[in-house]
């Protein structure tokens, strides 16, 4: 579960680089937390109650994106891939592969620290 909290202390923090582990973790809180929060909007009747968590967690979900991208050595704007259709798999690709074992130009290793 600390992988969520580190993410949301992180708020909007785009600088630096994230672990694999840390991106998908929070990745997979974050859908689990979503799915329940559908369930139970369905259930009491107030469908918007996972697009208002979705909104509250999108700066967050962008910056844990952005800094996993600089762990790659690519540039955070390479976010903007997921909004072309089938290209965005690509970005899907460069989210799983394994870090820069020495310091970038994005700083540090994180797995080092």
């Amino acid at each position: 579960m600390h992988w969520y909290t580190d993410v949301l202390k992180k708020y909007a923090q785009f600088s630096g680089r994230a672990r694999r582990q840390e991106f998908w973790m929070f990745t997979l809180f974050n859908l689990i937390i979503t799915v329940a929060l559908m369930i139970i909007g369905g259930v009491v009747g107030f469908p918007l109650l996972s697009t208002i968590y979705s909104l509250a967690v999108l700066l967050p979900s962008l910056a844990v994106g952005v800094r996993r991208l600089h762990d790659t050595n690519r540039s955070g704007w390479f976010m903007l891939l997921c909004l072309i259709p089938l290209v965005g798999l690509v970005l899907i690709y460069f989210l799983a592969l394994e870090g820069e074992k020495q310091e970038n130009a994005f700083g540090p290793d994180p797995k080092a620290a």
